[in-house]
């Protein structure tokens, strides 16, 4: 008998969504008959875990990256990168002896730079090709660079014509190994009656997940329809009563994708990953980007100037007016369809 081909799946903790993207992924190793071993930490370990009990992990140290409470956010990584670099050699280092611990046969990097080994082919998927950062802030942009050279592929997770990610997924050299591989979502869009008014879906890393929560139930007082919050918060598995409205700690993905459904209109994040899931399940949706996230603001704004989403900041934000406002944008409609072509992308794991 065919001895299965181990495959290591590591996605980044700096918030959910790089592990959430990974699921789909997961299933399909899995369908391919591949055996898989998971290598993440935080609320991105607890989520997996809670997804896949069945599965192996390794929990490996994330980079300890501290985030700001307010506009400054690429200041504040960019002091971090000392820090960023050495986390970054430390799990390189990691990587070789799971690989010899565990028997790795290929390795699947969602933005983790480390991941990569000379005798192991390994994939590194992103959407960020080009990081929306200040001019004067070019090492950022080297360093993912640099990293991403080291990888013998590259998935970026959308169309060619980089429908979705506007300018961040653009390729100046089309030489390099990078394969637009599309969309990437768990969730999958079916016909369900509505039953909530709103649904603030709340991630990201803290203090901004806490903050954005404070805002979404001092809003949610004014509101009397039925609505609801999911905290991102994997650790927990509370559901509790907010006046008429529903408040969940964490959703595994079939729930999760149920409420949605259910949900007239999403408040969110504009994460890349959440809005991967609004174009699978084409809701309309109001996006309050992170402060001084710049790859959030620019996606909120590329979006809003497609008139697919309405995009609003959060300081000073009414559920109210940009509920109303909303009601000119369309969210995705005429979708690109698009299967992907699983086998062809884990041939790297059989060469």
């Amino acid at each position: 008998m065919k001895q299965k081909k181990r495959i290591l799946v590591a996605p980044l903790d700096w918030g959910l969504g790089h592990a959430t993207r990974c699921i789909p992924i997961i299933h399909h190793l899995i369908k391919h008959d591949f055996e898989v071993v998971i290598s993440t930490n935080g609320r991105s370990y607890e989520l997996l875990k809670s997804e896949f009990p069945k599965l192996e992990f390794y929990h490996i140290k994330g980079y300890n990256i501290s985030y700001s409470n307010s506009n400054n956010m690429a200041i504040k990584i960019l002091v971090q990168i000392p820090k960023i670099i050495l986390g970054i050699i430390k799990e390189h280092y990691s990587l070789r002896k799971i690989i010899h611990s565990k028997k790795i046969d290929g390795v699947i990097s969602d933005n983790r730079f480390g991941m990569w080994n000379k005798s192991t082919p390994c994939v590194f998927m992103t959407h960020q090709i080009n990081i929306k950062v200040p001019v004067f802030f070019k090492l950022i942009k080297k360093i993912n660079h640099f990293f991403i050279s080291k990888y013998n592929e590259c998935w970026i997770p959308d169309f060619t014509n980089n429908f979705i990610s506007g300018e961040l997924s653009k390729i100046d050299n089309k030489k390099k190994k990078f394969k637009f591989i599309g969309p990437l979502s768990r969730l999958e869009k079916r016909d369900l009656i509505l039953k909530y008014k709103y649904c603030f879906l709340i991630s990201g890393p803290e203090p901004q997940r806490t903050i954005l929560e404070s805002i979404a139930k001092k809003e949610l007082e004014k509101v009397k329809e039925k609505s609801v919050i999911i905290l991102g918060k994997t650790e927990e598995n509370k559901i509790e009563k907010y006046g008429t409205h529903t408040i969940y700690s964490h959703l595994k993905s079939e729930k999760l994708n149920k409420v949605l459904l259910e949900s007239e209109i999403i408040i969110s994040r504009s994460g890349y990953t959440t809005i991967m899931d609004l174009y699978k399940l084409e809701k309309k949706a109001i996006l309050i980007p992170t402060p001084g996230q710049t790859e959030q603001q620019y996606l909120a704004k590329y979006l809003e100037e497609k008139s697919i989403f309405l995009s609003r900041i959060q300081e000073n934000f009414c559920i109210a007016s940009a509920y109303l406002k909303s009601e000119n944008f369309s969210g995705f409609n005429n979708n690109i369809k698009s299967e992907i072509k699983w086998m062809e992308l884990f041939k790297i794991f059989e060469e």
